[in-house]
């Protein structure tokens, strides 16, 4: 199922959302210019690897003075990666959920507190995976683990609302509206149920199911804080 658009009229311009898109799109695009030498250490250098974060993070415990010296390269990451991606399916898919239900999450939280949100949300999507999968080498990217906390927050705050929603029925194409409430919950399970399915051989495991699941709770989290805000929601949620 692929979402397309809501019933929630926009009480202004999505800017935050409009560029978080805008920028995932011109990295990519970058991404694709590069040689496939120096795409991988592109991708090395600004994603987030669970084994070597969980590693750093220890030594940093025992060590704390060496905060100013690797903290950013530690930390760093969690931003980085957010907004890599590894293939036009990967990237498209997240920028569709993303367009569709950013931009009435921004509009309940105002421009800045939403980009600072989306971009926690992120890391704890990221942190999440990486203490599911603790000896993982396997490169951590996308922004799948702060989408999902944007689905988790359109969860809780805008449950009736409408989802036009394109349907493939085996040979044939239908579109139906879906409510908000059913369409994030069938989604919220499929994600948990490829979580708890055995992994893959020798750690081959594509998807970050962990990240979207993580980023899912801490978008109710916030979701719920945000209720206070809603008597500015006009009635198209209704």
């Amino acid at each position: 199922m692929i979402p397309l658009k809501d019933n929630i009229p926009n009480r202004r311009f999505p800017f935050i959302n409009v560029s978080f898109i805008v920028i995932n799109l011109i990295i990519f695009l970058y991404q694709t210019q590069l040689p496939p030498e120096a795409v991988n250490q592109f991708i090395l250098q600004n994603a987030v690897i669970p084994q070597l974060q969980i590693e750093g993070l220890i030594f940093l415990l025992h060590n704390p003075e060496h905060l100013g010296i690797i903290g950013g390269d530690l930390f760093w990451p969690y931003l980085t990666a957010t907004f890599l991606h590894g293939g036009w399916m990967h990237l498209l898919g997240n920028m569709i959920y993303l367009w569709v239900f950013g931009k009435n999450i921004e509009n309940i939280l105002g421009p800045i507190p939403y980009l600072v949100v989306y971009l926690f949300m992120g890391a704890i999507g990221h942190f999440f995976h990486i203490f599911t999968h603790p000896a993982s080498m396997v490169p951590l990217i996308g922004a799948s683990g702060a989408i999902a906390g944007v689905l988790g927050a359109y969860f809780v705050l805008y449950p009736r609302a409408l989802i036009l929603t394109l349907v493939p029925l085996g040979f044939f194409i239908t579109f139906i509206y879906i409510p908000a409430f059913l369409l994030l919950a069938l989604w919220f399970l499929l994600q948990l149920f490829n979580a708890i399915m055995p992994a893959a051989p020798a750690g081959a495991q594509s998807v970050a199911w962990w990240a979207h699941i993580g980023g899912f709770i801490s978008g109710i989290v916030i979701g719920i804080f945000m209720r206070g805000n809603l008597h500015t929601v006009t009635k198209g949620n209704h």
